[in-house]
């Protein structure tokens, strides 16, 4: 269920794709330019799906900082780095492989780890629960070198998180009715029962979702979508996965959404912001977080 001591979602819908790309390229570019002010790096979580095709104006955007940039994915299917599958290829055919940034910055699954019948046949369906075991407390590994150093925090606090919405409601690799929507104390898990092809995977856990200092839901669909999100937004208590992901305070959860997939939600929308460092209080980021401040404020004058 959704965290009681966070705030609503914040909603954005977009009437085509290239205005909701370029939204969420400024988007982005505000979110970098804050967590490098405040500690000199950016870190930032991908998903695959739809998602690595919203993020293609990242080639050309002006004020990138690559070399401040660290990136992980949310989850990953255990494939090989460039196949099909692989929510890495993904990214780094839309994007990665055609910006400025070290190949050490990007933090993808450990492919040394694959046992023979994986390297062999990686969309099997009678995988070694070991080896999938394996990489995700290897990838956990990988989170722990670069925020343990920083952040003295039980979870990784990411600036970032950017995530999709299946038609059933699932993100990452955590889906409706599975055990691992209850996992609380792993950063990373391995999952063998995907419902959604290739079975085999590992995904980021609640904990580290809902830590972030942002997350970020992309979500471009048609009718095949517009029940669920309804759902999602209007109706969190059903607690399908997406519905679920909510950073405790003072982390915010934005939706980004072509207004066909939005056709049925009655959760009220904002108009986004462009976001111009030349006008200051047009932060959405920060106007959210004065609102949700004036809340508690008031709450506790109550008591």
């Amino acid at each position: 269920m959704p965290n009681s001591h966070s705030a609503p979602p914040v909603l954005y819908t977009f009437p085509n794709s290239e205005h909701l790309m370029s939204s969420l390229a400024n988007f982005i570019l505000k979110a970098q330019s804050e967590a490098i002010a405040k500690r000199g790096s950016f870190t930032i979580a991908l998903s695959g799906g739809s998602l690595p095709e919203h993020l293609v104006s990242l080639v050309n955007l002006q004020g990138v900082h690559w070399e401040k940039w660290q990136i992980f994915f949310s989850d990953e299917r255990l494939v090989p780095l460039d196949h099909p599958d692989s929510n890495y290829a993904a990214c780094a055919k839309a994007f990665l492989d055609h910006v400025p940034i070290n190949r050490e910055q990007i933090h993808t699954i450990n492919t040394d780890l694959f046992t023979e019948a994986t390297i062999k046949d990686p969309t099997r369906e009678d995988g070694d629960e070991d080896e999938a075991v394996e990489i995700a407390d290897d990838y956990e590994k990988q989170l722990v070198s670069i925020f343990a150093g920083a952040n003295s925090a039980r979870y990784p606090t990411f600036d970032l998180i950017l995530l999709g919405m299946g038609p059933d409601g699932h993100t990452c690799s955590l889906f409706p009715g599975h055990e691992l929507l209850n996992e609380s104390n792993r950063w990373v898990a391995e999952i063998e029962d995907s419902p959604k092809p290739p079975k085999r995977r590992i995904t980021f856990t609640y904990p580290v979702l809902n830590h972030a200092v942002r997350c970020a839901f992309v979500v471009k669909g048609g009718e095949n979508k517009q029940d669920t999100l309804a759902t999602i937004l209007d109706r969190p208590e059903e607690g399908l996965p997406c519905s679920r992901v909510r950073p405790a305070s003072p982390g915010l959860v934005f939706w980004f959404v072509n207004e066909i997939a939005a056709v049925k939600v009655k959760f009220p929308k904002t108009a986004y912001k462009w976001l111009d460092d030349d006008k200051p209080g047009n932060d959405p980021i920060a106007l959210e977080r004065e609102k949700l401040k004036k809340e508690m404020d008031e709450a506790v004058k109550e008591d």
